[in-house]
């Protein structure tokens, strides 16, 4: 699902919003999100999931055209863990 179709589903189940104001809405959402996780905070989306930082530590690793050994810098990735209501019900959704 991309962001514009996000926008739209939105628009339609609410009522008295327009597509422009569910986009400020979905917007802001993002952004407070990228702010949090880039100062290292965590989120909690109960029913949903987790999300936060994790550090992942540099390494020496090796070039497959070449085999040489290069450098890669340490850096931060985002880790979600789902929680156990969405879990479920993807699995529900499944059998």
């Amino acid at each position: 699902m991309t962001r514009s179709v996000l926008i739209e589903k939105v628009t339609e189940k609410v009522e008295g919003l327009t597509k422009k104001q569910v986009e400020t809405i979905i917007n802001t959402v993002f952004e407070g999100m990228k702010e949090a996780l880039a100062k290292g905070e965590k989120i909690e989306i109960r029913g949903f999931g987790n999300f936060r930082l994790k550090i992942r530590e540099g390494k020496t690793a090796r070039n497959p055209k070449t085999g040489e050994k290069v450098q890669v810098p340490p850096k931060r990735a985002i880790h979600f863990k789902v929680g156990k209501p969405f879990h479920d019900a993807l699995n529900r959704a499944e059998n």
